[in-house]
């Protein structure tokens, strides 16, 4: 049956509205004010939420934002008293489905809500192709079927057969790596080697010699000529992680290798024409490095013909439960042994703000299946961060998974804070919150701005 949130301050309607809809068909949820709303989201995956537009300090516009962050596919219904029309405009550009004046006629109702439903439901069914979509063009690693994630695989299949420059940028731990793959794998160089380097793990004067190659004698212990790993990815695709750890120096060069196809090795006075595409990545805001001069801008705009923007993982919940099922399995096969989540683990998952994206939610995973390989069952001690302030007890036995969510909240928050040196706009930024959220949120946990 389709699932419906009712949220609406004044209990009668609620009552009225659940009876109505249940009648119909539907299995309904209640909740009486925006926080609550949010809070059952993170727990329960919901067709439509039908919510009052008036309520409190929180209103049905900001029902209507989280459940955008929560559920991009959930629709939402808002309803309006006489006078506030305009508000409700301002729902349907903020992505409401539709709204409903009140007071408002049974049948009228049922249509709307209905309707959205089958919007909902038209959705799913669109998600349901997502494997076949994947086996075609082996997005086997990529899990995810968010609005986000699809959007970056339609993506992915328009520019693969392309050889144009692409540039991923996110926070670390998102996938760019798996990103540049998947282009890799669908274009016409997939025969031909992906080579993968980390720019940050290697020092300056060694990255330009694993690179572009040296002769003999070019340095103290270039004993034989050496070719370099760009001229190994001939005719293959070579990848630039974390591209802004370079100096401006090595980018000169690499922007040779870009504009002229053509690499020197070091030591050497020739020239040698290569065949390569290029894929770059960073988790840096390259606008803020070229106003600093640490990356050029000549470079950038090389770089920046095809550009994967990745969001961060807290930003498509949705995408989580998924996730942490892929990594049970792997982790599995990889232990040859045989585990599940326990109770309580997924509702944590769900509304921990993952600092570390992606690769925190699979080291949490390995974590867990290691520590619970003897009983069988993952459990929430088992994967929660070393880091995250202890909860405490509603009742003896039981963990309040509310206390759970606002400390690791503290902790993503606090970590932020000292990581932004107190900045505002760059906390909020980085925690993908309005100010306006950040604020209260930082209020209710008693969060002080730095000094």
């Amino acid at each position: 049956m389709p699932r419906i949130l009712v949220v609406d301050d004044q209990k009668n309607m609620r009552i009225t509205l659940s009876i109505m809809l249940r009648a119909a068909g539907h299995e309904v949820d209640e909740a009486g004010d925006a926080e609550s709303a949010v809070n059952q989201q993170k727990t329960s995956a919901y067709d439509l939420v039908l919510t009052d537009l008036k309520m409190g300090a929180q209103d049905g516009i900001e029902v209507l934002r989280r459940t955008r962050e929560l559920s991009p596919l959930t629709e939402v219904i808002v309803m309006t008293a006489y006078g506030t029309i305009e508000s409700a405009v301002e729902a349907m550009r903020l992505g409401a489905y539709d709204y409903i004046q009140k007071p408002f006629n049974e049948q009228e109702l049922l249509v709307k809500v209905q309707r959205a439903v089958e919007k909902r439901q038209l959705g799913a069914q669109v998600a349901l192709f997502a494997q076949e979509f994947r086996d075609k063009y082996r997005f086997e690693n990529i899990v995810g079927r968010s609005t986000a994630i699809r959007e970056v695989l339609g993506r992915i299949v328009k520019i693969a057969g392309s050889d144009a420059t692409v540039l991923i940028t996110g926070e670390s731990g998102r996938g760019k790596e798996l990103v540049a793959k998947a282009v890799h794998v669908n274009s016409k160089r997939s025969a031909a080697p992906f080579v993968p380097v980390n720019c940050a793990a290697v020092t300056e004067t060694l990255l330009e010699s694993e690179l572009f190659g040296h002769v003999k004698g070019a340095f103290t212990g270039a004993t034989s000529h050496r070719k370099g790993l760009i001229e190994e990815a001939s005719g293959g695709t070579f990848f630039f992680d974390e591209i802004a750890e370079t100096s401006p120096a090595f980018q000169a060069k690499l922007l040779r290798v870009l504009q002229e196809g053509e690499v020197r090795r070091v030591g050497d006075n020739r020239a040698m024409k290569v065949d390569i595409r290029v894929i770059a990545a960073t988790n840096q805001d390259l606008h803020r490095a070229i106003a600093e001069k640490r990356f050029r801008q000549d470079l950038y705009y090389r770089l920046n013909v095809v550009r994967f923007l990745l969001p961060p993982l807290r930003e498509r919940r949705e995408d989580i439960p998924a996730l942490a099922e892929h990594f049970v399995e792997k982790v599995c096969r990889k232990m040859n042994t045989r585990v599940r989540l326990g109770d309580g683990v997924m509702e944590f998952l769900l509304g921990y703000e993952f600092p570390g994206n992606i690769r925190e939610l699979e080291n949490m995973i390995e974590q867990g299946v290691a520590l619970a390989s003897q009983t069988g069952v993952v459990s929430l001690e088992d994967i929660a961060p070393h880091d995250l302030p202890a909860a405490p007890r509603d009742l003896p036995g039981e963990r309040s998974l509310g206390a759970y969510v606002d400390a690791a909240e503290r902790v993503a928050i606090e970590a932020a804070l000292r990581e932004c040196e107190g900045n505002r706009e760059r906390v909020a930024e980085q925690l993908g919150l309005s100010a306006t959220t950040l604020w209260r949120k930082m209020k209710r946990l008693d969060i002080r701005w730095p000094s």
